[in-house]
């Protein structure tokens, strides 16, 4: 079975694809919220 170079380009749009979308999902979910909420306020806070 040969490799095809384009199969091998889809591929990687694919799995590139997905995790951008994984990260959106993970950085838009309600369960991340207060952490990135206190994250946010990092450098508001006095020592």
């Amino acid at each position: 079975m040969e490799f095809d170079l384009n199969a091998g380009r889809s591929l990687v749009t694919v799995l590139s694809l997905v995790t951008f979308i994984g990260i959106i999902v993970w950085a838009y979910s309600r369960k991340n919220s207060a952490a990135f909420d206190e994250a946010a306020q990092l450098p508001f806070k006095q020592d």
